[in-house]
């Protein structure tokens, strides 16, 4: 039996070849630190976790569910955007569902991409936007993400011939893998740069409430005229540590909406009900873990950005995000490095390229471990490396 081309073409996940690697380091007895997937070690709240245990209970909650979603986790989310950051959302035209954001952010080239259209996909990246676009068939253009440029993509340098082929445009703020931020200013440009083009912008945000010092990150939909070019797509995996859950949304332009929906209405059933419940109350109760999550991944994230810069790094810390984002030292690969540092020190980082061509020559630290972890893992490479030079 043959595989479709596109199947042939696709690389294993990176994930998941990170994943084999623990298990066989695992098998050969080596305590393993794992720095390397970004899936948070926090609970999930407990008022969550209880309107959970009262919903799967309700015999309504177990039929198949709406693919759009309730209308009650809609005016939720709407209303959370309204409260968050001033943004207006009808619930019934400008909200739709997901099984986690990933499942709509690769979803949504089948629904607008037709065979060799253009994705316009930042570079290094979460992998699944370009590995949507070539599953669809599109073809993906990279937008060099660079330190020179606070890792933005510089839109300008986009030839006009390729901007007039593509029909999308991934961005992702705050940034995986490399904890940059983006202002308004950069919003502008890209909506602006969308209208031009004629452009459907995709912004990825699951990060917007994991910010530190007081930061406050805006939501792309804030943008004048974003709604008329954009969506959002947002899960409650990292603010609720809710990853395992799968439930998230986009929200934003009313046709990429309906269109978002129609697609999964004929490839999915929609999320189990009594997820979406347990979602309404993340939206609607407390709010006190999130400051409190904040601090313990700033208390890592400290911790880890010492612990590189004593040994010769010079990295100043994120704003947002639990991830480090820094250079392999002189002579190293972001493979060699990676593979040096599991097989001297145990402990797993995730190589640069695994992000793009552009993620060659970094390596990216997830701070989803507890601190004494991190402490453990930064002795264990400091033996190994001693003095770097970068």
């Amino acid at each position: 039996m043959r595989e479709s081309t596109a199947m042939q073409n696709l690389p294993p996940y990176l994930f998941a070849r990170i994943e084999q690697k623990i298990v066989q380091a695992k098998e050969a007895g080596i305590d393993i630190i794992n720095l390397g997937i970004g899936d948070p070690d926090l609970p999930t709240p407990k008022h969550i976790i209880d309107q959970m245990a009262k919903s799967i209970y309700d015999s309504e909650n177990h039929q198949y569910p709406s693919s759009a979603g309730l209308s009650s986790y809609r005016k939720a989310v709407a209303d959370w955007y309204l409260k968050r950051f001033g943004v207006t959302l009808n619930p019934q035209t400008e909200v739709v569902s997901l099984l986690g954001s990933k499942e709509g952010i690769a979803h949504i080239s089948f629904a607008y991409l037709d065979k060799d259209d253009v994705c316009l996909v930042p570079d290094p990246g979460y992998p699944v936007y370009r590995i949507g676009t070539l599953l669809a068939g599109g073809q993906p253009y990279t937008m060099p993400l660079k330190a020179e440029h606070a890792f933005l993509p510089v839109l300008e340098d986009i030839p006009s011939d390729i901007a007039k082929q593509a029909k999308l445009l991934f961005i992702n703020y705050p940034n995986n893998p490399t904890g940059a931020v983006a202002d308004m200013a950069f919003f502008n440009k890209v909506v602006q740069f969308a209208k031009e083009y004629d452009i459907l912008v995709c912004h990825d945000a699951p990060y917007s409430e994991m910010a530190f010092e007081g930061v406050k990150i805006p939501s792309f939909l804030q943008t004048e005229g974003a709604k008329e070019v954009g969506i959002e797509f947002h899960s409650l995996s990292k603010t609720y540590n809710m990853t395992g859950w799968r439930i998230g949304w986009a929200a934003g332009n009313p046709q990429a909406i309906e269109v978002l929906g129609r697609f999964k209405s004929n490839v999915d059933s929609g999320v189990f009900q009594a997820i979406q419940y347990a979602g309404i109350e993340a939206l609607e109760g407390p709010q006190d873990s999130i400051a409190e999550m904040c601090q313990i991944y700033q208390e890592r994230r400290d911790i880890a950005v010492d612990g590189l810069n004593r040994m010769g790094w010079n990295i100043n810390a994120p704003q947002a995000t639990f991830y480090l984002w820094a250079p392999v030292p002189r002579g190293y690969t972001s493979a060699t490095f990676a593979e040096l540092i599991l097989e001297k020190a145990g402990v797993i980082i995730t190589p640069g390229n695994g992000y793009g061509e552009y993620g060659e020559g970094y390596f990216r630290i997830a701070l989803t471990v507890d601190k004494e972890r991190i402490k453990e893992a930064f002795t264990r490479i400091e033996k190994v490396l001693g003095k770097v030079e970068i």
